[in-house]
């Protein structure tokens, strides 16, 4: 079937449930290490403690792209996904805050990366179910948009809370996590639900061209053993393109991964000087460090309306290339940064960086896909985000503890280096695909 071009207020439509998902992102990005530590975890602890991320997008993503691939009913094909993770994240989101003990927040992480995969898979798949070919570039750079605006909000809601509301922890409250971060969490839970039950009633799915044969392919292949036997030959038969693309998001999501575990403890300690977590420096640091997330996605908000127009004008690959080395300056810059307000200019390196990382690897993959394996394509490119992370998790803390004496710093510029090795990498890679928006 022939897709009709879809209008801004369409696509605005479709893409509108990734501001709640940014809200469930940016807050565990912005505020997970902290909460870590508030709790009583070492810095060579911190990235065994965030396995759970990566590890459930590993399982989930690429089982939920083929049972959505599979699916069709009263609410669609993916709209059904959308739900369920939101409803789960929401009530994650809740809980997270209130953990008593390390244990706990680690485990909840776990059930809201499982749930917040649940919801995220589907909408890539979602962009290449709804928009024909020369308006993808367009449909993702959208949905980097929302990324973006919604991890503004996400990012800086401790520090708004903190420095605009003025809301103050009771003297009767113990616990340790502050009052503006648990606030954060229970906004982020309703931001959640409410952006996806948007995007759910605002958008209708085209049904398959044949509703027939796609019930009877769908019984054909019923059961979990049939779907990771269908998973593993897609990826034997991966197209050329995405095996390219593994290696640019492999190096991009390592140098991401060390900015998210490190970069908000680094500017508590080595910015504002904190000796410890319980130092007053320490909840500014973190607060600023929440606003400098803020920063980058303000960047990502802006550029994401001038890269389809930039990648028409040189390619998607060159533009990508770009993007990710401005990326890596930004993230090398703090080596030499002592004051906080200039964190926020190597934030908008970071920001330039992150709108092409949500939308130009897939506007480059979406094309070069076969058609009807979409979902479970886009679930299996996950595995190329979070290899990388899962062998950070489980390696990085040895390198913090033996290589690295403990450095928060030093893994930011760590991730610097792995950014700028994903730039060239990108270059290497086949989109021989027209790039229109």
């Amino acid at each position: 079937m022939k897709k009709p071009a879809l209008s801004f207020w369409q696509i605005w439509n479709m893409s509108f449930g990734f501001l709640g998902i940014q809200f469930g992102w940016g807050l565990q990005m912005a505020n997970m290490s902290a909460i870590y530590e508030y709790l009583g975890a070492k810095p060579d602890q911190i990235p065994m403690l965030w396995l759970a991320a990566p590890l459930t997008g590993l399982l989930i993503q690429p089982i939920i792209g083929n049972m959505s691939d599979r699916t069709w009913g009263r609410l669609g094909r993916r709209r059904p996904y959308f739900l369920v993770g939101a409803i789960l994240s929401s009530i994650a989101l809740i809980l997270m805050p209130n953990s008593p003990t390390l244990w706990m927040a680690a485990g909840l992480l776990w059930i809201l990366d499982a749930s917040i995969n649940i919801s995220m898979e589907p909408f890539r798949a979602f962009v290449a179910d709804m928009l024909p070919e020369e308006q993808r570039t367009r449909g993702f750079a959208m949905q980097s948009l929302f990324i973006g605006l919604g991890a503004v909000i996400a990012s800086a809601l401790p520090y708004l809370l903190t420095n605009v509301f003025h809301l103050v922890q009771d003297a009767a409250d113990k616990s340790s996590i502050p009052i503006t971060v648990r606030y954060s969490f229970y906004m982020g839970a309703f931001a959640f639900i409410a952006a996806v039950l948007w995007t759910i009633f605002k958008t209708k799915e085209y049904p398959p061209d044949d509703l027939e044969a796609f019930k009877r392919l769908k019984k054909e292949k019923k059961g979990l053993l049939k779907s990771a036997k269908e998973i593993f030959e897609s990826i034997k038969e991966m197209p050329q393109t995405m095996r390219q693309l593994a290696w640019v998001q492999v190096f991009t999501w390592l140098g991401l991964f060390c900015m998210w575990l490190y970069f908000p403890v680094a500017v508590a300690r080595n910015v504002f000087g904190a000796p410890d977590e319980l130092s007053p420096l320490y909840k500014e640091g973190i607060e600023w460090a929440g606003l400098c997330f803020a920063m980058y996605s303000i960047i990502t908000f802006a550029v994401s309306f001038v890269l389809p127009k930039l990648a028409e004008l040189t390619s998607r690959k060159i533009t990508h290339g770009i993007c990710l080395a401005l990326g890596a300056l930004g993230l090398l810059s703090v080596a030499i940064i002592h004051n906080k307000f200039l964190l926020l200019f190597s934030m908008t390196g970071i920001g330039i960086a992150w709108a092409s990382i949500l939308s130009m690897p897939y506007a480059i993959l979406a094309g070069h896909l076969p058609e009807g394996k979409t979902g479970v394509y886009m679930g299996i490119f996950n595995f190329f985000i979070v290899l990388p992370e899962i062998a950070a998790s489980l390696g990085f803390g040895w390198i913090m503890l033996h290589l690295l004496d403990n450095n928060r710093l030093a893994a930011v510029i760590m991730g610097g280096a792995f950014l700028l090795i994903a730039a060239f990498l990108v270059q290497r890679v086949n989109d021989e695909s027209v790039v229109n928006s």
